[in-house]
């Protein structure tokens, strides 16, 4: 059965062995990469997160400034003893 095999493809039977475990490997580290721990979708997410932090920092500091500049003009019309 192997005989008329590799006669049909070409190959031994240790080589067809050897290529179908590399796919194999290659597939499942395809995977991990797709949808691992340390994934492209992690990777997707963290940026989206770190983007939307940035912009909530930003938003955050204009508020402190506006509340600042309403404390020191308030502050201002404040009797000095």
């Amino acid at each position: 059965m192997f005989k008329r095999l590799e006669e049909i493809v070409g190959l031994s039977v240790k080589t067809m062995l050897v290529t179908l475990l590399g796919i194999l490997l290659f597939g499942v580290y395809v995977g991990i990469l797709i949808d691992g721990e340390n994934s492209l979708t992690v990777l997707h997410h963290l940026k989206k997160k770190k983007r939307d932090l940035i912009y909530e920092a930003r938003k955050l500091n204009k508020e402190n400034q506006k509340l600042q500049k309403s404390y020191f003009e308030l502050k201002q019309l404040e009797p000095k003893e």
